[in-house]
């Protein structure tokens, strides 16, 4: 195979995608989706791909050993955030857990109980995060919270630690004689207010790739291929942030939002410090990192199309509806106009509501001196792009009516959302590859995202 050839994948909760790239000439040369095999064997699927790339490529020797992967399949990274104050400590975890890839799948505070316990053990979490106190700050309830953690079983195979350090000396005895993986790191919040995540973000990376991956099966895949380097969400926070800042010789678009939708979660990414843009607003609450990512769990396209049927409430359905949804729900893709239609409607649907609760909120309160108006959350007002990413937009024939639901709507002048931005669209579904790419060349994985990238006009906001 030429060395210049870079074979990307992204295994995939529903498809496993592939993309053969030239980065000599910064083309892409074929791409491919199969359906997922991580439940029975990750290879199958994996084969498939491979060899459709080959195909297309014409290249016979094409194969897998220098590629590289990410993987969301068997439920992407999966995580339980337990920390103390929920406003404080519990969301610098919760952040911590988003930015590194993972989706949240419970948030607990103060002192865990034994019905919460039980719950978490149900859950079975991939990782949990045990955060809790400022350093020199209350320990209390983060050593409340490892003696019963510790007491669990191995539906809670790995623990990582980012707390008050004053606790830790004690909480390693708590762990001493415990079968489980036990990893400490630096607080998430050492003072009040202020974020320290990326020692955290690091190792629960660490840990994804060095253990969880090969309990999930995709261990399997590393016979045919180069290795599985990240999660899938960290791949386009990667080339989110990538194409915001630039690299040392090409300058970034600068602040922007990415929404990817998928069949199991809706995905935004802003790269935007999200500062009050109006004279007289104060910033109250926990200030939100530069580059922020959110999960929406209950807003993917295949599995949560009952809350997506239930936010289209009040607004026009289409006939059939329920029949079109439940062949959704099977796994068929829209191919009718019926279900094109549909589709964007339930997409449309997922892209608002998610843009809607990752953007900044100003809330009208009165104190002695008068009116006052404070602002939680990021200000995305004056955003100069927003990308669409994931299925829904790749494939759809009218991206920019899905993608204008993310646009600032004067009937909820509170939520902060995007007034004028521009519209790209990832046409060519590579936004993955892209963030694969930056880990070893970023100028060639700029140039990539800025050649397929697809520019649309932003029409106003449908509704």
């Amino acid at each position: 195979m030429r060395e210049n050839i870079q074979i990307l994948i992204d295994f995939g909760s529903t498809f496993t995608k592939a993309v053969a790239v030239d980065l000599e000439k910064i083309e892409i040369l074929a791409r491919t989706r199969v359906p997922s095999t991580v439940d029975t064997d990750i290879t199958i699927g994996l084969k498939q791909a491979l060899k459709q790339l080959s195909m297309e490529t014409g290249i016979k020797d094409l194969d897998g050993s220098r590629a590289k992967a990410c993987s969301s399949a068997a439920g992407g990274l999966r995580m339980v955030c337990v920390g103390f104050v929920p406003e404080y400590t519990s969301e610098a975890a919760n952040l911590a857990a988003l930015g590194a890839g993972a989706r949240v799948v419970g948030r607990y505070s103060y002192e865990l109980d034994e019905r919460e316990i039980a719950e978490i053990e149900t859950i079975a979490p991939d990782i949990l995060l045990l955060s809790g106190g400022t350093d020199g700050g209350n320990t209390r309830v983060i050593i409340h919270n490892a003696r019963l953690l510790a007491r669990t079983g191995q539906r809670i195979p790995n623990i990582i630690v980012a707390g008050n350090k004053a606790a830790y000396q004690e909480i390693r005895e708590i762990f001493k004689n415990c079968p489980k993986r036990i990893i400490f790191t630096a607080n998430v919040m050492p003072e009040i207010g202020r974020l320290n995540l990326h020692e955290c973000n690091h190792e629960i990376r660490e840990l994804f790739l060095k253990h969880i991956i090969e309990a999930k099966g995709i261990a399997r895949a590393k016979a045919l291929i180069g290795d599985v380097i990240m999660p899938t969400p960290s791949a386009v926070f990667e080339a989110a942030k990538l194409i915001a800042q630039g690299t040392t010789n090409q300058p970034g678009l600068g602040e922007l939002i990415v929404v990817d939708t998928g069949g199991a979660t809706t995905n935004v990414h802003s790269i935007a410090h999200g500062n009050p843009g109006r004279p007289g607003v104060v910033l109250t609450g926990l200030p939100e990192p530069y580059a922020k990512r959110t999960v929406e769990g209950d807003l993917g396209l295949k599995y949560n199309l009952d809350t997506l049927l239930e936010l289209m409430n009040g607004r026009h359905k289409p006939s059939h509806l329920l029949e079109i949804i439940g062949r959704f729900k099977e796994g068929r893709l829209p191919e009718t106009e019926d279900e094109l239609t549909c589709h964007n409607i339930l997409s449309y649907l997922a892209v608002e509501t998610a843009v809607e609760r990752h953007s900044g909120k100003l809330e009208e309160v009165y104190s002695p001196a008068g009116r006052m108006l404070l602002q939680r959350g990021k200000d995305l007002n004056d955003i100069g792009y927003v990308i669409g990413t994931g299925g829904a937009l790749a494939y759809s024939r009218t991206p920019q009516k899905i993608l204008s639901a993310a646009l600032y709507n004067p009937e909820k002048p509170h939520i902060l959302k995007p007034v004028k931005p521009r519209f790209l669209v990832d046409e060519q579904y590579i936004l993955y590859a892209v963030g694969l790419i930056s880990q070893s060349d970023p100028e060639k994985a700029f140039k990539l995202a800025n050649k397929y990238l697809k520019e649309i006009l932003a029409n106003s906001r449908v509704s």
